[in-house]
């Protein structure tokens, strides 16, 4: 893969090999000092040099000269003099690099925290070691004085970002609203909230009951509307930051025209969460649990269980969870034994019923049919029931996230299988494994990628205490909603260092002689 060009800096002196530098001859210019210094790093020090030598790449562990045809000269900025050449790494030795890390990465990661700590303590000694020669090196190429500060005071702060704004989904009319509204207003920002035009009734009564119970005029405002409001948000200087949550066509418009206009977004968009069911689960709680996470809500939220992994043995459980899926009761939701309500609009029932077809289509087995579903009473109703499909992963359903009520299973052989199935997926949002193993469990967490995981547990949303982490295609942003990302996400720094000299000091100890003026 070719190397990114960038525009290069005026001052670089880049040359091929067959061009002669301009700088002057190595140590031809320096102070009989720097002479000293520079001659030091370049026989102490393996990858540098600081008397016209190469400086190499260092990859897997090995310092490597490069076959670069093109060099970039490091000089004196006090003389011009020549110290080393900097080569423009090729592709290939890039490209060396990245796989080296990659398959460090599999070891370092799973190293105890103990024995990274141990390195960077390490680290720190050597770097107390050899602080000399690492200021000299600076001296010579960037052209700082070596001399270095005493008695200095440095300290952080948080501090508010200003106005900030939040756009709910249709999903959790009040749960999205209320992680954004206290962290926000408690680090000391004023909020926008743009709820979901859908269902605005549990956000003005969230506001009404912050004007109650004591909120200053202005602190809180909210805003109705679709599109142009929400590119209103975007675009307005004011506002300094953005929350979303909901799909990902939203998410993704939402974060590049924010970041566009230097806002800071935080988005939580899609999911396609699985569910593996190993063969020794505790198969009654593994069972229930799966039903209730995937039809729960009507399937309508972000961390619900669309997708169940059934390895091994578990793949004869499939006609039991179309038997407790088929007695869940369908129902407008004050009606008495009802399990699950309609979906949120027509719009939404025409999508779920077409990625159902898809998946006839496409091959899939509809082991339970939820289309045509009728309610007494309520003959216009957004209905879907409950729908179980055995598919496949290169089927639209699911590859797509469905937000209905509709659990797509697939088989895998072994555990390898499942993480395999999971960790190809775009989603990272949440994920379970249902399994009486410690080691199986531990395995599974360890290797999963994905930033939420349940152990037995199927829908694994952190408690308000910890931070959401979904990740990959879940998540777009640096930093997560509530807990200390919240507060992180809705305040930025602000540090101070000061200087005072100790021989400034101020003497207070009293003085009984004559003051005198000179």
């Amino acid at each position: 893969m070719p190397l990114a060009k960038f525009p290069r800096p005026a001052q670089l002196r880049v040359r091929s090999l067959a061009t002669s530098s301009t700088a002057k001859p190595a140590l031809s210019g320096l102070s009989v000092t720097g002479k000293s210094r520079a001659e030091k790093i370049s026989q102490e020090w393996k990858g540098t040099s600081a008397t016209g030598g190469n400086s190499k790449n260092f990859i897997g562990g090995e310092f490597v000269e490069s076959k670069a045809d093109k060099w970039i000269d490091v000089v004196d900025p006090a003389s011009q003099t020549l110290l080393t050449r900097v080569p423009e790494t090729t592709s290939a030795e890039f490209e060396q690099a990245v796989d080296a890390a990659q398959q460090a990465y599999k070891s370092w990661s799973r190293s105890s925290v103990l024995t990274r700590q141990r390195f960077v303590m390490d680290l720190q000694y050597q770097l107390r070691q050899h602080s000399d020669a690492i200021a000299s090196s600076i001296v010579l190429e960037q052209g700082k004085t070596y001399p270095v500060s005493k008695d200095m005071d440095t300290s952080t702060r948080r501090l508010p970002l200003g106005v900030c704004a939040s756009i709910a989904p249709f999903n959790f009319p009040a749960m999205i609203p209320l992680w954004t509204i206290p962290v926000a207003l408690a680090t000391g920002n004023t909020l926008v909230l743009k709820p979901s035009e859908r269902d605005p009734g549990a956000a003005m009564m969230i506001a009404e009951l912050c004007q109650k119970a004591g909120l200053p005029a202005g602190v809180l405002n909210v805003v109705h509307g679709t599109v142009p409001t929400v590119n209103a948000i975007c675009d307005h200087p004011s506002i300094k930051a953005i929350s979303f949550v909901g799909g990902d066509r939203a998410g993704k418009h939402i974060y590049e025209r924010g970041r566009a206009t230097g806002k800071r977004v935080q988005a939580n968009m899609g999911a396609k969460n699985h569910a593996v069911l190993m063969p020794d689960a505790n198969k009654n709680h593994a069972l229930n649990s799966i039903i209730g996470a995937a039809f729960g809500a009507a399937g309508q939220r972000c961390m619900a269980i669309s997708v169940a992994v059934l390895v091994g043995n578990a793949q004869s459980w499939l006609p039991e969870i179309v038997e407790r899926a088929q007695k869940l009761k369908v129902n407008q939701g004050f009606e008495q034994g009802a399990d699950l309500g309609p979906v949120i609009s027509q719009a939404a029932k025409q999508r779920i019923t077409s990625l159902i077809a898809s998946a006839e289509e496409e091959g899939g087995v509809i082991a339970l049919d939820g289309r045509g579903y009728e309610v007494a009473g309520y003959p216009d109703g957004n209905w879907v029931g409950p729908t179980v499909i055995e598919a496949t992963t290169t089927m639209r359903c699911y590859r797509e996230e469905i937000f209905g009520p509709v659990l797509v299973v697939i088989k895998a052989d072994t555990l390898d299988d499942a993480l395999a199935i999971i960790n190809e997926n775009k989603y990272g949002n949440g994920t379970a494994i249902f399994t009486n193993s410690g080691a199986t469990a531990r395995k599974f967490e360890r290797e999963v990628e994905v930033g939420q995981v349940g152990v037995n547990v199927p829908i694994p949303v952190p408690l308000p205490m910890f931070s959401w982490s979904g990740n990959k295609g879940s998540f777009l942003g640096d930093i997560p909603f509530y807990g200390r990302g919240g507060i992180d996400f809705y305040t930025q720094n602000k540090t101070t260092t000061a200087l005072w000299k100790a021989e400034d000091a101020i003497g207070n100890k009293a003085s009984v002689d004559m003051p005198t003026h000179h």
